[in-house]
């Protein structure tokens, strides 16, 4: 069904706002992200990370008049409004959670009905269009999320569900699997730099906008090449237990584990997951889940190549 026409409720997720004059000055010494590329027709991926490259969350971003929007797990918002907080005592930018003022769908393949709400988007990856209040955004090829007013939550929930089957949460994930962007969840906060999960080969990650915070072990990672782990997308049989975000991954050539899990959906016919995992590990080909009596793990395709030469051009 991810790639079959559906809406949900995008309830996993919460909107971090802020909002002033300062804003987009503020948040470009903190995210990985260049908010110059944002605009009223253009979103982007990002993360904030610790001093040491490992990021606190990762997130949608969204321009608008007032300020910035960022989507992302929504136990995230509270711990990352608290970090970002300690740097704006001097900005003239005010930080709240907003999850409450939103409400949130993910549609795929829904451009007929964003058409009948009178919104044109782009099937460009990262693209906005706005119209009656609405926003949509491009997130990946035939997916897209509308934002909304909270108020219009009820009435613009009926008119989706009159034009496409709901369905759950499960179903985006699958799609957010397929298209291989790698999200941080509260079980993996610190645990990732922003290469371990390919965010510079989708767009979250500019080396070209200067400092932030952690910048200099993300660049490090890139111009030399050092990077032992990243995201790759496999698969498990049907019938085993679907594992968690930080459930940790073996193989046998190793004593300790090789990577954890990113995000996992499933279908009738199996789990589908991605997962930050060493090359060599990968390479030798024999990967279980939980330990080495653990389920084995298929490793399936990326819709994507990594690029590093194209990538430290953004």
């Amino acid at each position: 069904m991810a790639d079959s026409a559906f809406f949900c409720t995008l309830s996993h997720e919460g909107v971090l706002a802020v909002i002033g004059n300062d804003a987009s000055k503020f948040l470009q010494g903190q995210l990985t992200c260049n908010l110059n590329y944002l605009s009223d027709t253009r979103s982007s991926l990002g993360a904030r990370c610790t001093q040491k490259g490992r990021m606190q969350s990762s997130f949608r971003i969204l321009l608008e008049p007032q300020g910035c929007f960022l989507a992302m797990a929504r136990e995230l918002v509270e711990p990352q409004l608290a970090d970002l907080k300690k740097y704006a005592v001097f900005s003239k930018s005010k930080l709240t959670d907003d999850s409450d003022h939103w409400v949130r769908f993910g549609l795929s393949q829904g451009d007929a009905v964003l058409q009948g709400l009178g919104i044109e988007l782009p099937a460009d990856t990262d693209s906005v269009a706005r119209a009656n209040g609405l926003i949509a955004i491009r997130v990946s090829e035939g997916r897209a999320e509308l934002w909304a007013p909270a108020e219009q939550a009820e009435h613009l929930h009926q008119q989706l569900k009159a034009q496409l089957p709901e369905a759950d949460i499960n179903q985006w994930t699958l799609g957010q699997i397929r298209a291989g962007i790698g999200q941080v969840m509260p079980q993996t906060r610190e645990l990732f730099i922003p290469q371990m999960i390919n965010l510079q080969a989708v767009g979250g990650v500019s080396f070209k906008k200067g400092c932030y915070t952690g910048q200099e072990i993300v660049a490090r990672m890139q111009y030399l090449g050092k990077l032992k782990r990243r995201l790759y997308r496999l698969s498990l049989e049907a019938g085993n237990a679907q594992p968690e975000p930080g459930t940790p991954l073996f193989s046998p050539t190793h004593s300790s584990a090789v990577g954890e899990v990113v995000i996992a959906a499933h279908t009738p016919e199996r789990i589908e997951l991605l997962a930050v995992l060493t090359a060599d590990a990968v390479e030798a080909g024999d990967i279980h889940v939980g330990d080495l009596q653990g389920p084995a793990l298929t490793l399936l395709d990326l819709p994507y190549q990594l690029d590093r030469d194209r990538e430290i051009q953004r």
